[in-house]
Formats: structure tokens, C-alpha cells, sequence
């Protein structure tokens, strides 16, 4: 707790610069991001005795909420148990290991009746929090004291009496959207002008590779997707970079029958860029981002197919998805693991049907044979059985990707073992999980996180292909 200030012991304020702020952290940045304690830098931190209540609270079950409260609750018990001074002095933060946190950890430990309005029932921990940052504000009014709180409507009630309150914003991968690395760079008119002097090209295992020199070259990611549009359209692909100096590989044109992934062809530009990399044995890892109808699921289970069945590469789909319900929840579903995640995956059985039908000389009798050969090969798993499991030779497809925090994504992508590839698909306009917002969603961090790694695809898809309808709704609902 920080001191009163007394002839002989001089406030902790005193002590510490001008520019240094406390933060009053509300329960749920603690149960969203448990190292949240170590990401405000120099700044120092007061907990609230209602945070630690409700962190006691909510550390029971197997959800991730309660998985967090426990690890918020470890580490502050690791912080407290390196305390060497008096906790009233604070606790420095650096002591856990964390070097980029230089400020201290305060804990509440005395009494705050903050002066609320009677509307305000102090009852309720929201406004018990509140009354600790009326009241930190008061006691030193040279200090800027800010409530941070997930909790909309926590931020809104702090500002109405006159306090600072801020989101939590160091889990936020973006601050802009717009910004995120799309996967695709379109090449300026005078490229060729610009860079083809003393440029090299060569063909090898069915691709032509250009090693070309110029400004643009230094800006490029590896696995990124170029185009060139005009009299001699160009689409390429970024192998290799080195100071102003990249090699492209051309691409192969998923666009022509010939070509086709499992009677699929790519309708556009981005469908083309997307089937490259979903094809590629060299990319482990694939994020594809669209809105409504952009194909990303039909042309992954069409790579996957193919890839399992065709080509032997892998052994078995697995499709996983985060069982987030748009509207009010059906209740417990009957059956077996499978069995419930089964109405969570209507996408999955209406691609399947568009594949199916793909094969029109094989008959009824044909199809019937490749749709239950095609059930064999996939498997419907919950994510909530994905912890300490290892997934050899696998396509993993992760559905609905933009539901997942970080954290779960990292979890579910260190699953992956030899031989498996993992991909990612989603949409951040559409996101159903409570807290999670465009700039803070799993898919955001690992788009942004995964760029530029030679094993690791990106392609955002820009234009919908299901139906003039959909495609309508999408732009103007």
C-alpha cells in the first residue's frame, strides 16, 4: 500500500518521477491476460482487496477464465514471496524476473471508505474498485491514478465521477486493424524498370524464379504474394529476401480446370494465392482471413482432400472450431465427443456437399462411396481436449479462428508434431467471444506474429464468391 505521508516517512510519490502513473487493476484484465502484472513498464500498480476476491472466486472450473485466475494468483504469489522490505513500500516488479517492468506492485492494505454517491450501492466489487481510485486520487492528487477494466461499463461509471479509466491495451497486436499484414503487395507499374537490371531468372521443378535488385525489394516478407496487373500480368511469390535483393517464384494457376484442387479452381486473384499456399509442402503454417463467402473453408477442405487422399500426404483431417453461440445457448447437447460438435459444424458438412458433387461421372453409387471413404478421414474435435495432445502427419484445420485469444491459439498450434499442417481460417468482423476485440484476437496475433517466417502463409481474401445475395448483404447490411 502506498504510505501516508508523515514528518518521517515521506510518500512513495516523492520518490518516484513525474511521469510515472498508477494503474488500479480491475479483476478481469487480470482473468483476460495473467502477465498483464509485468506489461506497464515503468509504471506502478495498486491491486484492490475486491480484485483479489473476485480472482478467489473465479479460480474453480476448467474454463480458460479460471485457468487464468489461478496463473494471475501464482504470479502474484511468486512477487510476494521475493518481498524483502515492508509490503506498505511496494513490491518491485523486476524482482520476478521481468526486466522490462520497473515499477511496484501495491497491494491494498487497509480500509478505503472513498466517498461514493448513494446511487452507487457498495455492495458490488465494480464499485468498491471505483471508491479505491476516488480514493488513491484524493490521497495524491500530483499523481495520475487510472482505473484500467476490460468492463465497458465500469470505465463509463469512472469517468462520470470525474476519474481517469483506460481498456487494457497491451494485448492489443494492432491499434488499427486496416494495418494488418494482408499476405499480398501489389507491385508498382515501373517494377520491371526499376528492378530488372542485372536481373537473373531460372527454371526449376516446374517454376521460374527472378532474382531482381531494387527499392521495393527491402519491403517484401518471404511467402508474400505479388502481383503486377496491365498488358503482361504477373503474380509471384517472395522466396527469399536479402537487403534490396528478393527472389520470386512464379505461380502455379489454380484458376484453370487443369489445375484443379479436388474439382475446385480459384474464381480470383486472392482464391489463386490462397490455393498456392494451402498446396505448398514447404508452408506448415496458413492463416487466411475473409469476409462471408470469401471460399476460405471450401478451398481449404478441397487442399485437404486432395493432400490426404490424393497425394498421401497426411493420414487425416482434423477440424476444430470455438463453440461460441451467436445467438442464446441450445443447453448440453447428447452423444459422444463428435456427436456434440456436430451442429457446430454445418459449414463443414456444406462444403463437403459442394465437394461431393464435384465428380459428376462417378454416379450415385460413386459418390456415395467417396463421401463415406471422405468420413473416414476426418475428424471433428473439441477444442477442449486439445491440451497435452500431439498431432503427427495431420491437416489441422482451426475454424472460426477469430473466436480464440493468443493464448489459445498458441496452445492449439504447439500441438502440431512432424509432418502436420495447421490452418487457421476466420473473419475479425465477426467476433462472438466477450473481450475480445479486432486488435486482440488470436488470429490478429498470429497474422502479425507469423509474417515473414519461410514456413508460414498469410492471404486475405477480398471479395466473396457465394452469391450476388451474399455478397450484397455483406457490403450493405
Amino acid at each position: 500500500m502506498i504510505q501516508r505521508k508523515t514528518a518521517a516517512s515521506p510518500t512513495v510519490v516523492t520518490r518516484l518521477p513525474s511521469s510515472s502513473k498508477l494503474f488500479v487493476l480491475d479483476t478481469n484484465v487480470l482473468m483476460h491476460d495473467p502477465t498483464s502484472l509485468f506489461r506497464f513498464e515503468e509504471h506502478d500498480l495498486f491491486i484492490p482487496m475486491a480484485t483479489l476476491e473476485e480472482l478467489d472466486s473465479n479460480k474453480k472450473g476448467m474454463s480458460e477464465v479460471s485457468r487464468n485466475a489461478r496463473q494471475a494468483s501464482r504470479y502474484l504469489d511468486e512477487v510476494i514471496a521475493a518481498l524483502q522490505n515492508d509490503i506498505t513500500e511496494g513490491i518491485p516488479l523486476a524482482s520476478h524476473g521481468d526486466k522490462a517492468a520497473k515499477g511496484k506492485l501495491f497491494l491494498q492494505t487497509e480500509a478505503i471508505n472513498g466517498t461514493l454517491p448513494s446511487s452507487l450501492p457498495s455492495g458490488k466489487a465494480d464499485n468498491q474498485i471505483i471508491g479505491v481510485v476516488k480514493h488513491l486520487q484524493e490521497k495524491h492528487p500530483k499523481r495520475q491514478v487510472i482505473l484500467v477494466s476490460k468492463d465497458i461499463n465500469m470505465r463509463i461509471k469512472a469517468r462520470a465521477l470525474g476519474l481517469a479509466a483506460e481498456d487494457y491495451f497491451n494485448d492489443k497486436v494492432l491499434e488499427d486493424t486496416d494495418l494488418l499484414y494482408t499476405g499480398i503487395c501489389a507491385l508498382p507499374e515501373n517494377f520491371w524498370d526499376t528492378h530488372g537490371k542485372n536481373m537473373e531468372s531460372w527454371q526449376q521443378a516446374g517454376h521460374t524464379y527472378y532474382r531482381v535488385t531494387g527499392p521495393v525489394c527491402s519491403s517484401l516478407m518471404i511467402n508474400q504474394f505479388l502481383f503486377l496487373e496491365g498488358d503482361q500480368p504477373f503474380q509471384a511469390q517472395v522466396k527469399e529476401v536479402s537487403g534490396k535483393t528478393a527472389i520470386l517464384q512464379t505461380l502455379k494457376d489454380y484458376s484453370h480446370q487443369r489445375n484443379s484442387v479436388w474439382g475446385i479452381t480459384a474464381r480470383n486473384r486472392e482464391q489463386n494465392f490462397a490455393l498456392n499456399a494451402l498446396m505448398n509442402p514447404d508452408i506448415d503454417f496458413i492463416t487466411l482471413l475473409g469476409q462471408a463467402g470469401s471460399g476460405k473453408t471450401l478451398m481449404t477442405l478441397a487442399a485437404a482432400l486432395a493432400q490426404t487422399l490424393e497425394e498421401k500426404n497426411f493420414s487425416e483431417i482434423i477440424v476444430t472450431r470455438v463453440t461460441v453461440p451467436v445467438g442464446e445457448d441450445i443447453g448440453f447437447l447428447p452423444g459422444t465427443e463428435e456427436e456434440k460438435m456436430n451442429p457446430w459444424m454445418g459449414a463443414l458438412e456444406d462444403n463437403l456437399d459442394v465437394l461431393n458433387h464435384t465428380d459428376d461421372e462417378a454416379g450415385e453409387w460413386g459418390r456415395a462411396a467417396t463421401r463415406d471413404l471422405i468420413r473416414s478421414r476426418i475428424k471433428v474435435k473439441s477444442l477442449n481436449f486439445m491440451r497435452g495432445r500431439t498431432f503427427l502427419n495431420k491437416f489441422v484445420i482451426i475454424d472460426e479462428a477469430q473466436n480464440l485469444t493468443p493464448k489459445q491459439m498458441k496452445t492449439l498450434i504447439t500441438r502440431a508434431g512432424p509432418g502436420t499442417k495447421v490452418v487457421c481460417l476466420g473473419n475479425i468482423s465477426q467476433i462472438d467471444t466477450p473481450y475480445l476485440t479486432e486488435g486482440s484476437s488470436g488470429l490478429t496475433y498470429v497474422v502479425d506474429r507469423m509474417k515473414g517466417w519461410p514456413h508460414g502463409g498469410h492471404v486475405t481474401l477480398m471479395r466473396g464468391e457465394r452469391s450476388r445475395l451474399a455478397d450484397f448483404a455483406a457490403e450493405s447490411l
